[in-house]
């Protein structure tokens, strides 16, 4: 905490000095503050908790394994017609009230009621803060009666640690989940990779289930890095025996990169929004989408990297309303260290602002400036011009972007929408992180001259194909001539010549099911997924022989060819550089390794090499094996 902040808050009404965290005052202390105008939001909070007004709504949780559902996680809402309606709003006002165990505890009582009303089954997970568990309604067994009455076994409960506040006794935190383990209770951590230290709570609690943040799952089909990531969390989970749960799946891609990487359980839009009466099972879309036998094609190394958008840098957090107060936007900055920027959103939930951190505090600590600004809307000290940009931009567009603008743009980071509506924030940081990645990863594994896979992913995407038992289609492409056409026009128009095949590849697979290596040389491979691989391959032929009269003169052009030299010095007539492609289908248990098919690949491409000009051969039988490697 900054040296500013806690000469703030010493300034703070009811601050203390003690273990309490800001957001628990006692009773008695909150009870004797003097009526202020602040006691207006108060009375409509309290009202909110004395008539049971909640709302509990429960999002599934998907099981893909068994394509069910383990179970729901519990959220809150207040009154559709009220300020108080998004929990954010919610706890911004118990927080700056002191009320935040007397929420927490309506919370948990009006979404175990309207559970076990509903009659859903399996497993509930419920948020709680560590401090929430020294509540002694819960830890002297009040809950417990709650849960009885209401017909649910503790066993059935996961609760879920979220870290919005330190921990700084993991000793005592430890001793405290003994007890309510002791009760039936289960453990999970919430949004692993946020907060401050959750990394060693999953350390020293050993919880049963660890949440994966949505940061990491949201682009995660596109960024190789949060693929790496959520990968060594995968591993980590199996050592300890934790179930992963990945949050945040909102489309298709990101859903099945998930499932392949063998997570567990998933959770987000994609599979079910939160709803007061969810469904007990998954859509039919959800189901179909677990059985496709066809496998992501992982964030890889290169060119592919290269359509990464800047959705994979997408980071949601709460937006505030233009009539939030500047007390309200403080407190969430105080509760929440790591938290560098709020947007500021207007009622069709499009971005006017941003609010930096060390801005406000720094307004804040100069004489009477709370006491003068803090109940003014937080637009008084928002930037109303922050660098906006849509998910849909890429990784490098958005990079020179703010490298071509101011440099607190930098600093803020940008807010990300999608058709004008919020979405996100992403930082700058992580923007300059990713892009340095990509040049490492381009540089350890890619084609330096496409930037293209190069063998090691191209040989580890064969494997998983093999190891999936769906038939797959291995297409090997070759230049023709390309030696003799390198020689007499130079370097130079041979490396356009394999870019511009590089280019024409990537413009004839599609990138969800088609992985597109560059071998060496003039040689690419790709391995098709794609049901429609034969016209792709053909569309490939026709814009490569397109492109050609581009590259060459037009005598050249004219005759189909060109004079060169042959190693004796002789003058020899060398047709127009062509492409032949060798192809042949994969059926499941046909090849044993990536060697195989990369033999048989290559032997169907010198059949395609026997013919004149630009040529597809199929190879319809299983020819015979060599162990030449790709």
């Amino acid at each position: 905490m900054t040296a500013s902040l806690q000469s703030l808050q010493s300034h703070m009404p009811g601050h203390h000095h003690g273990p309490a965290l800001p957001g628990y005052l006692p009773a008695s202390a909150a009870l004797s503050r003097r009526p202020t105008e602040e006691d207006g939001e108060l009375a409509q909070f309290l009202a909110l908790l004395r008539d049971n007004r909640l709302v509990a709504v429960f999002q599934p949780i998907l099981d893909y394994r068994g394509h069910t559902y383990i179970g729901y996680e519990g959220l809150i809402r207040g009154p559709s017609d009220s300020p108080l309606h998004m929990p954010s709003a919610l706890f911004d006002v118990a927080r700056r009230h002191h009320r935040i165990m007397e929420l927490e505890r309506a919370c948990r009582r009006a979404i175990f009621e309207a559970f076990a009303a509903l009659k859903l089954q399996g497993t509930l997970f419920v948020n709680a803060s560590p401090r929430c568990l020294e509540d002694p309604e819960f830890r002297n067994g009040d809950t417990l009666e709650l849960l009885r009455s209401l017909g649910l076994a503790p066993s059935r409960i996961v609760i879920e640690l979220t870290e919005n506040q330190q921990i700084h006794d993991f000793d005592h935190l430890h001793q405290v989940l003994l007890t309510y383990r002791g009760q039936g209770y289960r453990f999970a951590v919430d949004d692993l990779g946020e907060g401050f230290s959750n990394l060693r709570l999953w350390s020293e609690l050993r919880p049963e289930y660890v949440k994966i943040d949505r940061h990491f799952v949201q682009g995660v089909a596109e960024d190789a890095l949060k693929f790496q990531l959520i990968r060594s969390m995968h591993e980590i989970a199996e050592t300890c025996g934790a179930a992963i749960i990945a949050e945040g799946i909102e489309d298709e891609a990101d859903f099945t990169t998930i499932r392949d990487l063998g997570i567990a359980c998933g959770q987000g839009f994609f599979i079910a929004r939160p709803d007061p009466k969810p469904d007990t099972q998954p859509a039919g879309a959800v189901i179909a989408a677990i059985k496709n036998r066809q496998i992501s094609v992982f964030p890889g190394n290169g060119a592919a990297q290269g359509g990464t958008t800047i959705r994979a840098l997408n980071h949601y957090i709460a937006p505030l309303m233009p009539h939030t107060c500047n007390d309200t936007v403080y407190l969430r900055f105080e509760a929440n260290p790591e938290l560098h920027v709020i947007p500021v959103v207007n009622n069709e939930h499009q971005p006017i602002g941003l609010i930096n951190r060390h801005n406000l505090i720094d307004r804040f600590a100069r004489p009477f400036r709370r006491e003068l600004y803090g109940r003014k809307p937080c637009t008084l000290f928002m930037d109303p011009a922050p660098l906006i940009v849509d998910q849909h931009l890429s990784v490098q567009e958005v990079g020179l972007m703010i490298s071509r603008a101011a440099k607190h743009y930098l600093y803020d980071g940008f807010i990300i929408t999608d058709g004008g509506r919020y979405q996100g924030v992403g930082s700058g940081q992580d923007l300059m992180a990713m892009i340095t990645e990509m040049q490492i990863s381009a540089a350890r594994y890619a084609n330096p001259l496409t930037q293209l896979p190069g063998n090691v992913p191209i040989n580890e995407h064969a494997e998983r194909l093999l190891a999936s038992q769906i038939p797959f289609s291995a297409c090997y492409f070759d230049l023709d001539n390309f030696k003799p056409f390198n020689d007499v026009y130079g370097y130079r128009k041979g490396d356009d010549l394999i870019q511009r095949l590089g280019h024409i590849l990537v413009e004839i697979a599609d990138p969800r099911l088609d992985f597109i290596g560059h071998i060496g040389g003039d040689d690419f491979i790709i391995l098709f997924q794609s049901p429609d691989w034969e016209e792709r391959c053909t569309r490939a032929l026709g814009l490569f022989d397109a492109h050609v009269p581009s590259l060459v003169q037009p005598e050249d052009l004219l005759r189909g060819g060109f004079l060169g030299e042959d190693r004796k010095g002789r003058s020899v007539f060398t047709p127009l550089p062509s492409l032949s492609i060798g192809a042949l289908r994969a059926e499941p248990g046909a090849f044993a390794s990536h060697h195989e098919v990369a033999a048989a690949a290559a032997m169907a491409k010198k059949q395609a090499k026997k013919q004149a000009g630009s040529s597809l051969f199929i190879e319809r039988r299983r020819p015979a094996l060599a162990t030449a490697t790709v």
